[in-house]
């Protein structure tokens, strides 16, 4: 194959072949690609696009340059659920050990955060003692023994996707719908799962800010598993405000804690159940969406989930006492209000920019070697539409560094604007996106 004809076709906005896609799959996962060759490409794909069936080529063919996961030990249908990313989205910590506790079984693959938003494993190991990185053996067994595990990608999934999405990352060629949908469903069909659910967030904490843009991803991964023949189901949910009030590592996972344990609630909790339902339906296990969040509004009020999230740290190495007490949990030396300038009406949020803010602080990451402080964070005190004194608090802060205190309240101070006229709240849930279509 000659590269430069392939990049000269796509530019051009034709077609690639079968076994184009699966030639330049296999360069980049061996290297046999320069970089400088697959950067051309990925630009020519970002302003041409894919087709529907070069998309699933690539995302097949992707898949396959390394290992997939084998879960037939696993008795029943392994589900998994993915989200495209988000500021204070804790949605795994709270559906998977509910749905577990319905009988689901849950094999989930996470990642780490980078840039504004925040990543499962880097709150799982803010846990005393808990281990992403099982082997494959100990994590079927897991999964088959408890019901649950999340652990870390293995290093040799899905290599292509590595070196393609390392290249994305500084060419500009991240906001490209065939480029994520196959990078995403390329490592959940490398996973092994029987069933996906997806959670495609929109709005200005989310990777797509339109909901037109946010449907048409939907829409292309859940196209992709038709065409493979695996079932992906999809949700697009609102990133206009961080999905819970805690943004950062261990506060984050208090708040799931919190959540299963009845003593908090709110958007969280409703997106939650809502995956989570579909997650059941997906399972075999419920027979559609309510018959699902009813079972799971059970595993929560009976105190089911939060046993559950007890024995999935515990039995991957962690202190499930902080399923008792949060304060095992680690904890930031300071706590410094954000105050309200004037009074008026929370009309608006930068959501990308308190995460930053909360990144900032050093919960998040500028770079892969970064280190992360598990403590640090925000805390919001206000949602969209709430009405607000001068003086009171936007948020709090969870600092270890004081000095960093007036930069991130000047931060919040800017992404959090305030009106004279109380805004109309935008929906959590926009649309569902299945085989059969689009409901708004």
């Amino acid at each position: 194959m000659n590269m430069v004809d392939v990049i000269l076709k796509k530019k051009a906005g034709q077609s690639l072949t079968a076994e184009e896609i699966r030639a330049v799959a296999r360069g980049a996962a061996d290297g046999s690609i320069p970089d400088y060759q697959l950067a051309a490409l990925l630009m020519a794909i970002c302003f041409q696009g894919m087709d529907a069936r070069e998309t699933t080529d690539l995302t097949m063919e992707m898949m396959h340059t390394g290992s997939v996961v084998d879960l037939s030990a696993i008795e029943g249908a392994c589900v998994d659920k993915h989200s495209t990313g988000g500021v204070g989205d804790t949605t795994t910590l709270v559906l998977v050990p509910l749905a577990a506790a319905c009988g689901a079984k849950v094999a989930k693959l996470s990642g780490r955060g980078l840039g504004h938003t925040g990543g499962t494993l880097d709150k799982l190991e803010s846990i005393p003692g808990c281990c992403v990185n099982l082997s494959q053996e100990a994590f079927v067994e897991q999964v088959r023994r408890i019901g649950c595990a999340v652990i870390g990608q293995t290093q040799d999934l899905c290599p292509a996707d590595k070196a393609l999405y390392a290249l994305r990352d500084v060419t500009g060629t991240v906001d490209s719908v065939p480029l994520i949908a196959s990078s995403v469903v390329s490592k959940k069909l490398a996973s092994g799962a029987g069933a996906i659910v997806l959670d495609v967030k929109t709005g200005s904490g989310a990777l797509m800010h339109t909901l037109e843009a946010s449907i048409e991803l939907a829409q292309a991964m859940v196209n992709i598993g038709a065409q493979a023949g695996k079932p992906i189901l999809a949700l697009v949910t609102g990133m206009d405000q961080p999905l819970g009030t805690h943004v950062g590592n261990a506060l984050e996972v208090k708040e799931a804690i919190d959540i299963l344990a009845g003593r908090a609630g709110g958007d969280l909790l409703t997106v939650s159940l809502e995956l989570g339902s579909r997650m059941l339906v997906a399972a075999g296990i419920a027979e559609n969406v309510q018959d699902g969040k009813a079972r799971m509004t059970q595993a929560l009020r009976s105190g089911a989930g939060l046993a559950k999230l007890r024995e999935m740290i515990e039995a991957q190495g962690g202190d499930g006492r902080v399923c008792e007490e949060t304060a095992y949990l680690p904890h930031a030396a300071y706590r410094i209000d954000v105050p309200a300038p004037r009074e008026g009406y929370v009309a608006r949020m930068d959501t990308t920019k308190i995460g930053n803010c909360a990144q900032m602080l050093g919960a998040g990451r500028r770079n892969k070697n970064d280190v992360i402080d598990p403590a640090v964070g925000l805390v919001m005190r206000v949602r969209l539409g709430d009405a607000v004194h001068a003086g009171d608090a936007l948020a709090t802060l969870y600092l270890n560094r004081r000095e960093l205190a007036q930069d991130a309240i000047a931060r919040m101070q800017e992404a959090i604007v305030l009106k004279e006229e109380k805004p109309e709240v935008p929906p959590l849930i926009y649309a569902s996106v299945s085989p059969e279509g689009v409901r708004r």
